[in-house]
């Protein structure tokens, strides 16, 4: 009942407009139990509502609250990876920037005691395949954030991500070229620390 419901107000959002993602994101803020169908619905490719669920799952991790989606973290980084849809990879993309932000802060939070090690394992291995496969460039920025954030606790993937950029990314779009090189400050700046 949830579901169809929720589907409803997903099939109503004519576009991507700034109130038509917080309408609904409001919906889910004041109704809890209706982010766990917002998540199966943002993976659930088969469903021409996907890409608005992701699109709404963002918004309210974005500007309302990022603690939502934590009890549905072992759903959403088992399912980032077969995103296919480039207006789902997006959102989801910003999403796992944001729980890398929250995570690696100094103050403590409850992304830091939900965000598991299996969790960020999967949001690490998702992020490297985004940047080797043709993506946006809003993608491809928010996981080079993600990326350097959680590289800051694992070696290895600061000199991966350096080789990503400079024999690949640096390469395509202005956009990408100036979010790699800022990147590439970043791990350089965290090395002589």
């Amino acid at each position: 009942m949830l579901k169809n419901y929720l589907r409803d107000q997903l099939i109503s959002i004519e576009n991507a407009k700034r109130e038509n993602r917080q309408r609904v994101a409001n919906l889910i803020v004041e109704k809890p139990d209706l982010i766990a169908p917002l998540v199966d619905l943002t993976f659930s490719e088969v469903d021409e509502v996907s890409v608005k669920a992701a699109w709404v799952l963002e918004w309210v991790c974005t500007h309302n609250d990022l603690d939502l989606i934590l009890p549905y973290l072992d759903i959403f980084t088992e399912n980032i990876h077969a995103l296919k849809k480039d207006s789902a990879i997006r959102p989801c993309a910003k999403i796992c920037e944001h729980l890398a932000v929250s995570f690696t802060n100094k103050k403590d939070n409850q992304t830091k005691h939900a965000l598991k090690e299996a969790h960020i394992e999967k949001i690490i291995e998702t992020g490297f395949d985004w940047l080797i496969t043709p993506q946006k460039i809003a993608v491809r920025a928010y996981t080079m954030n993600t990326l350097y954030l959680f590289g800051l606790e694992r070696d290895w993937i600061h000199p991966e991500l350096e080789h990503l950029i400079r024999t690949k990314i640096i390469h395509e779009s202005k956009g990408c070229k100036a979010r790699g090189k800022h990147i590439l400050e970043a791990i350089k700046k965290h090395r002589e620390n």
